[in-house]
């Protein structure tokens, strides 16, 4: 009998594999380390339900965008706001956000001195070279009363809008990802986190990191066209999920918050 019924058997098994849906594909950008393992862990989730995600690391921030705009990507996941807003209007790329995913602090890291309080009298700070990022990290300084800018300047302020700098401050802007190295050469430097745990710089001995009030979390982009396409819709809500929320908070000690 079941040499009768196995070949009934395998053919139904074919039948059901050519009938399968076949799997819906995400190529999604992103920049190394924390960043791509939390999209790791949501492609999994995402598998369950037949969306296989494809992921794409860069060290340039300016990669992702251009990618995505070219169509090499469907959807990218390593910018604010800011930063977007403001590659689109020197790029004219027609990119949107779709929603709101984490926040990756920028801190105040040094090798030098262990709290604000020591930082010198005409010492040498480092901040991104790139203009959101660049006032994200002045915005940092004024939180911890090394600086003050010209209100008003908010996500704008360059160095230029420094109002008062009681300690003489020297400010070098450097790309962002060369920053963790800087701090062989500066007093202290903001280095986005990513770029921190990367090289192996540990947050809780920060002289200052951003809170849960910042208004630089990342943003899922994608071309305009395709700010309604179910398939990164639903990605989207499986990475905003509570199994995702728990898995971000425990493997990263709170260091990395969501914003769900």
């Amino acid at each position: 009998m079941l040499r009768k019924l196995l070949p009934f058997a395998i053919a139904l098994g074919f039948v059901a594999s050519a009938g399968a849906e076949p799997a819906k594909v995400i190529r999604i950008g992103t920049t190394a380390g924390p960043y791509a393992e939390i999209l790791r862990y949501a492609g999994d989730l995402a598998a369950k339900e037949g969306i296989e995600l494809k992921i794409t690391e860069f060290t340039d921030y300016t990669v992702p965008n251009a990618a995505l705009a070219q169509d090499d990507l469907d959807i990218n996941n390593f910018q604010h706001q800011p930063y977007l807003d403001n590659q689109v209007a020197q790029r004219g790329y027609d990119i949107v956000s779709i929603a709101k995913s984490i926040i990756v602090p920028i801190g105040l890291y040094s090798t030098k001195v262990k709290s604000l309080d020591q930082v010198r009298d005409g010492a040498s700070a480092g901040i991104p070279n790139d203009p959101s990022n660049g006032a994200r990290a002045l915005q940092l300084f004024e939180k911890g009363g090394l600086i003050k800018l010209r209100p008003g300047v908010g996500i704008k302020a360059t160095i230029a809008d420094i109002a008062e700098n009681p300690k003489h401050l020297k400010i070098v802007e450097l790309d962002a990802a060369q920053l963790p190295r800087s701090l062989d050469d500066l007093d202290f430097s903001a280095v986005n986190l990513n770029y921190a745990l990367n090289a192996g710089l540990d947050p809780s001995k920060a002289l200052l990191l951003e809170g849960a009030d910042t208004n630089w979390n990342l943003v899922f982009a994608v071309r305009a066209k395709n700010k309604d396409n179910p398939t990164l819709k639903r990605f989207v809500e499986i990475y905003r999920s509570p199994e995702v929320k728990e898995f971000t908070e425990k493997r990263f000690h709170g260091t990395i918050l969501t914003t769900w």
